[in-house]
C-alpha cells in the first residue's frame, strides 16, 4: 500500500520525499553485501560479507557524526551523544545477518532507517537531551549456529563470554572459533552497553506477514511477541538395501519421520490459531536412491502467543513421535535449544506511537508479532517497543521480499517522531 505523500502538508511531503530516495539508496547499498545468484542476500554471523558490512556501516556512521564502537561481541553501536547523558539512552536499530537466500528488509530496514532518521533530528534540532543511540546487532536469526539473538542476548545478560554457547555451524565451525576469527570475543576491551544506560529501545521493521497490506494499514502497533520453541529430532532405523529388504521388515526412519511431520500439521490445525508449527530443515542418510534412509534429522519450529499453551502443545507433539517412533521400531531423540517466552511490549510506548499515528492522520492497527525480534529481549531490561511497515504478500526471509519506498518512508517518519519525544523534550 502507498501512502501518498501530499495529505501530509508540504513539510511532512518533503520530509516523506527525503526519507523515500535515503532508504532506498541505503538499503540496496546493504544488499550489496552478501549478496548471491539467487538475487537474495546471505550474510551469516561473522562471515566475510557480515564483516563487511558491518565495518562498512561503521564508516557510515562516523560521516553522521556518530560515536561509533565495537562490543566484544560484534555489535556495532552509533551514538550522538546528548546533552543529559546520564538519563539513559534511546536506543534503536536492528540486527545485520540474513537467513540464507534471505531478502533485503529483514533487520536491514530498522537499521538503516535509524541512521536516517538520527540523522534528520541532528540537522534539524541539534544536540538531543539523551544520547540517540542505533545499534546494529551482530545477529538475530539464528541462520548459521543452532542458537538465536546472540547480540541482544550479550546486551541483556542472557548469553555471557564467561560461557559461550557450544555450537557449531555446518563445517563443524564453533561460536567461539568464528567469534575470534572475525576479530571480537573476551579481551579485546570493547566498552559493552550495559541495562542502566538504556531509557527505552525501539525496533522499526517489516512485518514479514500479510495483515497490514490486506487491511490497507500503513503502520503496525506491536502489543507483544509470541512465544516460540525450536527444537532438533534425530530418528535412528536401519540403512538397507531398497530391494531387497520386505516392507514388513524395514526399520525406515523417513517413512517415520513422514509421518511425525503429517503429526505436526494434523495437531496444529486441531489446536487452532495463534498456534502455529513447521518443519523446515530434514538431513536424511545416507540419502541415496537405493538405500532405506537410517537415520534422519529434522527440525520443529512452533510458536504462540501464550507460552503455556505452546509448551503443552509441543509436549503432547513429543508423545505423540514417541508413540509413532515404538511402532516403527525406531530410535527417537531430541535437543531444545530454543525456548524464547512470549513477551508484552511495553503499553507506554506503544500508545505514544498510536498518538504519532493519529497526528499524521496514519491508518493503524494494534497486533501481534508471529516472529521473534531482538525488542522481545530487550523489553528484558527497558521499555521497548517494535513499528512495523507492510510487507507486499507477507513474503520473508526470500528474494522475494518487498516493501515499497513510500511505505519505509512512512515508517522512518513514525520514528523520527517517536525518537524526537523521547530523546528531546524534558521528562
Amino acid at each position: 500500500m502507498d501512502i501518498a505523500v501530499d495529505s501530509y502538508g508540504e513539510t511532512r511531503a518533503t520530509e516523506l520525499a527525503l526519507f523515500k530516495a535515503s532508504i532506498e539508496e541505503t538499503i540496496e547499498w546493504l544488499s550489496l553485501f552478501g549478496a548471491d545468484a539467487s538475487g537474495g542476500v546471505t550474510r551469516l554471523l561473522y562471515d566475510a560479507s557480515w564483516q563487511e558490512a558491518q565495518s562498512t556501516l561503521a564508516q557510515r556512521m562516523l560521516q553522521l557524526g556518530l560515536e561509533v564502537t565495537f562490543d566484544e561481541v560484534g555489535n556495532l553501536h552509533g551514538i550522538l551523544k546528548g546533552s543529559h547523558s546520564h538519563t539513559g539512552a534511546i536506543v534503536t536499530g536492528s540486527h545485520i545477518d540474513t537467513v540464507v537466500h534471505g531478502g533485503k528488509f529483514d533487520g536491514t530496514y530498522g537499521i538503516a532507517a535509524g541512521m536516517i532518521a538520527i540523522q534528520h533530528l541532528w540537522k534539524q534540532y541539534g544536540r538531543p537531551k539523551r544520547d540517540l543511540h542505533i545499534i546494529s546487532f551482530c545477529e538475530e536469526e539464528g541462520s548459521r549456529f543452532p542458537l538465536a539473538y546472540w547480540g541482544s542476548g550479550y546486551i541483556t545478560g542472557r548469553y555471557s563470554l564467561a560461557q559461550v554457547p557450544e555450537a557449531h555451524d555446518l563445517m563443524g565451525i564453533s561460536l567461539l572459533e568464528a567469534m575470534t576469527a572475525a576479530g571480537f570475543g573476551a579481551g579485546t576491551n570493547s566498552p559493552k552497553l550495559v541495562p542502566e544506560g538504556i531509557h527505552a529501545f525501539i525496533e522499526l521493521h517489516i512485518e514479514q506477514g500479510a495483515v497490514l497490506e490486506q487491511e490497507k494499514q500503513a503502520i503496525g502497533l506491536v502489543q507483544g511477541i509470541v512465544g516460540q520453541k525450536r527444537l532438533t529430532f534425530e530418528v535412528g532405523g536401519i540403512a538397507n538395501h531398497a530391494g531387497t529388504t520386505p516392507m514388513t521388515m524395514r526399520s525406515d526412519a523417513l517413512a517415520g519421520v513422514a509421518e511425525m511431520i503429517q503429526e505436526v500439521e494434523h495437531r496444529a490445525k486441531a489446536y487452532g490459531p495463534p498456534l502455529v508449527a513447521t518443519v523446515g530443515s530434514l538431513e536424511i542418510k545416507p540419502n541415496l536412491t537405493n538405500v532405506i534412509a537410517g537415520h534422519v534429522t529434522f527440525t520443529l519450529d512452533a510458536r504462540h502467543a501464550n507460552s503455556s499453551e505452546l509448551a503443552v502443545f509441543c509436549e503432547a507433539l513429543i508423545t505423540g513421535f514417541d508413540e509413532i517412533a515404538l511402532k516403527r521400531n525406531l530410535a527417537l531423540s531430541y535437543k531444545e535449544w530454543m525456548d524464547a517466552a512470549a513477551v508484552m511490549l511495553d503499553s507506554g510506548l506503544t500508545q505514544q506511537v498510536e498518538v504519532i499515528c493519529q497526528r499524521n492522520k496514519l491508518p493503524y492497527r494494534q497486533m501481534f508479532s508471529g516472529a521473534g525480534h531482538d525488542a522481545q529481549l530487550m523489553q528484558s531490561i527497558c521499555p521497548s517497543t517494535m513499528i512495523f511497515v507492510p510487507s507486499r504478500a507477507g513474503i520473508s526471509h526470500s528474494s522475494e521480499e518487498y516493501t515499497s519506498s513510500e511505505e519505509l518512508a512512512v515508517g522512518i517518519l513514525v520514528l523520527k517522531d517517536l525518537l524526537y519525544e523521547l530523546a528531546y523534550h524534558e521528562h
